[in-house]
């Protein structure tokens, strides 16, 4: 069986030019879309992806139908597959996983994928060591400073309670819990 989807950005434009190149392509159900390529959690795409059965065919009319970029496409691909299902594009012949060639490509799209986020991953490394080399602290800003910590410390030796220390300067009794004597936060 072939489900069909078609999507479009905005409520003006129209689905019709996909839908009858879906029907002529052997589609009986036809997921349709009114939202952004980039948004994953398009309602219609989900409910597609729940109602494909082993053996089944997705079928869209372009690939910038389905998604927006090449690691969405994957993504969305790799559901479509994990359920036992194939994929194909009807203005793009190459990406068809029903056809060894069309497998081959797909496959070579996901390794290329694959190693574009090596690449941004391991620049992501390189630029926060090089900020922390630099002095660059990381991570969330502390909520209490080194006065406020040193005045919890002496009020919670002097016996008043996490809840009301939690209170009077405005964070969470956890984080009271969490400043030791004699340690900075």
């Amino acid at each position: 069986m072939e489900f069909g989807y078609a999507r479009v950005s905005t409520p003006g434009q129209t689905l019709e030019s996909q839908l009858k190149q879906l029907s002529a392509a052997g589609c009986v159900d036809i997921y349709r879309d009114v939202a952004s390529g980039a948004r994953f959690d398009r309602r219609s795409l989900q409910a597609l992806l729940k109602a494909l059965k082993p053996g089944s065919t997705l079928v869209v009319t372009r690939l910038d139908r389905l998604a927006r970029s090449t690691v969405d496409l994957l993504t969305i691909l790799k559901a479509v597959t994990d359920r036992g299902c194939l994929f194909r594009s009807i203005s793009e012949p190459w990406a068809d996983t029903r056809t060894p060639a069309g497998r081959l490509m797909l496959t070579v799209l996901g390794g290329l994928a694959e190693f574009e986020r090596e690449l941004i991953r391991a620049r992501t490394m390189e630029g926060r060591e090089r900020a922390q080399r630099a002095g660059v602290r990381m991570g969330r800003k502390p909520i209490l400073s080194t006065h406020q910590i040193a005045e919890i410390q002496g009020r919670k030796a002097a016996g008043e309670s996490v809840r009301f220390l939690a209170r009077s300067y405005g964070v969470s009794p956890s984080t009271i819990s969490r400043v030791e004597f004699n340690k900075s936060f």
